[in-house]
């Protein structure tokens, strides 16, 4: 399936590109997690998300967040504590340079707070879209298994079309990220940045 773009009712979706998963000062990078994969994608998807703003279309970001709680301690869900034991007071705080989305993919028109895998959980990313009269979500970030594909599955659910960024998406490794993608397929369209872009372009011609 390749779905029409129309610029008033589509929106880029740049899921948890964030400082603190992908700067050099970041809380990932202090704590030796990451990929060259995930580093990559802030160039990559720049000029889609250039192509997006200029055809008249949102770019909406999803900020992972840790809430802090007592003496600003942040809320840690316990398995991403063991997976992540770095992860200190600060970290993904809200406001904070951590929390925000990195330099290439700036600026961002709509920015929404998740807590969870799916940016629709517990989120007002639902009712942000639908005021903005948002159908079509072209969806890229991080990571592939986790954030993307339970977004993706939940867009799918309250009957969102969506399009995938192929290589706008990463995983830890690019098997998992492959067999991903592979899995969205059944209700996605999956595509690339660069074709993502010449399709934006296009719409300006």
């Amino acid at each position: 399936m390749k779905y029409h773009i129309d610029p008033a009712t589509t929106a880029l979706l740049l899921l948890d590109l964030q400082n603190d998963f992908m700067h050099p000062e970041g809380a990932y990078a202090r704590g030796g997690a990451g990929s060259p994969e995930i580093l990559a994608l802030a160039e990559r998807l720049a000029p889609v998300a250039d192509a997006m703003r200029r055809a008249g279309g949102l770019v909406v970001a999803t900020l992972f967040t840790l809430v802090p709680g007592r003496g600003g301690e942040p809320m840690i869900m316990d398995h991403l504590r063991q997976m992540r034991p770095f992860l200190r007071k600060g970290d993904f705080a809200p406001g904070s340079f951590g929390q925000d989305v990195v330099a290439p993919l700036q600026p961002v028109d709509i920015k929404v707070e998740k807590i969870a895998y799916s940016a629709f959980y517990m989120s007002r990313l639902e009712w942000v879209l639908k005021r903005a009269g948002i159908r079509h979500l072209i969806c890229a970030g991080i990571v592939t298994n986790g954030g993307v594909a339970s977004t993706v599955r939940d867009a799918h659910v309250r009957e969102f079309e969506i399009t995938v960024l192929e290589d706008g998406c990463a995983a830890m490794d690019t098997t998992t990220h492959q067999v991903n993608i592979d899995a969205l397929r059944s209700i996605a369209d999956v595509t690339d940045c660069a074709a993502m872009t010449d399709r934006l372009r296009a719409l300006l011609a």
